[in-house]
């Protein structure tokens, strides 16, 4: 454990971060989850709802610095191909 107030400060800070990132990443992976459950049971109305959610959580953490841009944007590009595939 650090002695120093400031490194003190720091692994608080660092620790609320770092417990924040977790939760962006766990409800950014249920979004993806409940999609891919809607695709499965060929229900379209809810695929839709869940591909919006899942879009922008995407966007959200891509933004934040999450994940990489690219990677958000090949996830969203399959997730669309798959409702395309849903609705066709």
């Amino acid at each position: 454990m650090p002695n120093i107030k400031s490194a003190i400060k720091r692994t608080k800070t660092i620790e609320k971060r770092r417990a924040h990132r977790a939760a962006q990443k766990s409800d950014l992976r249920t979004a993806l989850k409940n999609f891919e459950k809607a695709v499965l049971a060929n229900d379209v109305e809810l695929a839709k709802s869940s591909l919006l959610v899942a879009v922008k959580k995407l966007d959200k953490a891509a933004t934040k610095g999450l994940i990489h841009k690219n990677a958000a944007n090949r996830q969203k590009s399959r997730l669309t191909k798959k409702f395309n595939a849903v609705t066709a």
